[in-house]
């Protein structure tokens, strides 16, 4: 059994699990995977650039982050289902808003509405539902959530795809639009009630107060660390096709290292449970961090053969898939699960931007460096610099409520 509540609240649990992994998995579908997919027949559609398009969506990614820690802190008071709920329903008319805009700013406003509600539909307000609910057994709860998320792409990429030839992107996203009021609405109004636990019963999952955690200098160490790690995974994956174009690949070799990435990412999550058994949280963010170094250096140092870099590829995407976990336990492991709702909202705000600049940020330098391959050593020496930080998030002792 997940968790060590009394068995109805077990039972809740597992509920709100299952619930999860289908609202999740349909929500970065819906509002993050199905974009790429469309993006061109916007832009041939309506004339935007597609510059543009991409400047509306990653602005819409930093309203998701700049929203987190609201987020966070009504989740902590009021539990997941109010807020995931009240999301839930606010990307309805953000998708339709999108589907029906005339113009590039009613497209725009739209799409900053569909952020807002990404704060309360992504992975932060979800990892922080399964870490109350489950307790102890969180690290199992939270591996199968991003399992069953890391479908997302699989699933609703080709289903995308289908609809805009069917009905072209404006149907696609109405298509969409309904498939959120339908599947997330009520699966969300449905979440269990509260915490479905407290932290008054279960005495030592009481956390480190708020105020205390984010004056500490091993809050800011770990979120520094964290956003770095981000930043440069992010655009590994967004930049892993121009670079291997560069090393003399076809677009369909370039396509499979990516696919490879999305394989270890799943390999990365499976092996993390022994992982948390076998270490400590600071030498695990550190050896993860360093991992998503390496690879990236690697990608930008080894030319070839196609089989050394599908490889390589592979390994990145294990080291992208682990950090996924890393950070969604890291606030447990250093300050307890009590008030790891505000705390983690609070921490994954720079995370959320760093995600959100990742695509910018790789095409950006590779200009002025002379290339992709320049790019993405520079990429690797910022995840090294994450790694080297994370040594200071070792918290000191603070005072408990």
């Amino acid at each position: 059994m997940l968790g060590r509540a009394p068995a109805a609240q077990a039972a809740g649990a597992r509920r709100g699990l299952a619930i999860l992994c289908v609202t999740v998995t349909t929500s970065y579908g819906v509002l993050f995977y199905a974009f790429p997919v469309l993006a061109p027949a916007v832009t041939s559609d309506t004339g935007w650039s597609l510059a543009a398009l991409t400047a509306v969506f990653s602005a819409a990614q930093v309203v998701a982050g700049l929203a987190g820690a609201l987020v966070g802190r009504w989740l902590q008071g009021r539990g997941p289902r109010p807020v995931m709920t009240a999301a839930a329903v606010l990307a309805v008319p953000a998708t339709l808003g999108i589907a029906s805009a005339q113009s590039l700013w009613a497209f725009t406003l739209a799409w900053l509405v569909a952020g807002a509600a990404m704060a309360g539909l992504f992975y932060p307000p979800a990892f922080a539902a399964l870490t109350h609910w489950f307790a102890a057994g969180r690290v199992r709860a939270l591996t199968v959530l991003t399992l069953v998320a890391g479908l997302a792409s699989t699933i609703f990429a080709p289903l995308t795809a289908a609809l805009e030839g069917l009905w072209g992107w404006r149907g696609a996203y109405l298509v969409l639009a309904l498939v959120l009021l339908v599947v997330v609405v009520p699966l969300h109004c449905s979440l269990p009630r509260g915490w479905s636990r407290t932290a008054d019963e279960h005495p030592d999952e009481k956390g480190a107060p708020v105020r205390a955690v984010v004056r500490s200098r091993a809050f800011w160490a770990l979120t520094a660390s964290l956003a770095l790690g981000s930043l440069t995974v992010y655009a590994v994956v967004v930049n892993l096709v121009p670079l291997l174009e560069v090393r003399g690949f076809d677009t369909t070799a370039a396509a499979w290292a990516l696919g490879l990435g999305g394989l270890g990412q799943v390999l990365g999550r499976v092996v993390y449970a022994p992982l948390d058994r076998w270490s400590r949280p600071v030498a695990r963010t550190v050896a993860v961090l360093g991992a998503c170094a390496a690879t990236t250096l690697l990608l930008a140092l080894v030319p070839g053969p196609w089989s050394l870099l599908m490889l390589v590829a592979l390994l990145a995407g294990t080291a992208r898939g682990i950090l996924t976990l890393v950070q969604a336990t890291a606030v447990t492991d250093r300050w307890g699960a009590g008030n790891y709702a505000a705390i983690s909202g609070l921490m994954h705000t720079p995370l959320m931007l760093a995600i959100a600049l990742a695509p910018w940020a790789g095409a950006a330098l590779a200009g002025p460096l002379g290339g992709h391959p320049q790019a993405f050593a520079l990429l690797g020496m910022v995840a090294t610099a994450g790694a080297a930080i994370a040594l200071a998030s070792r918290p000191r002792p603070l005072p408990t409520p």
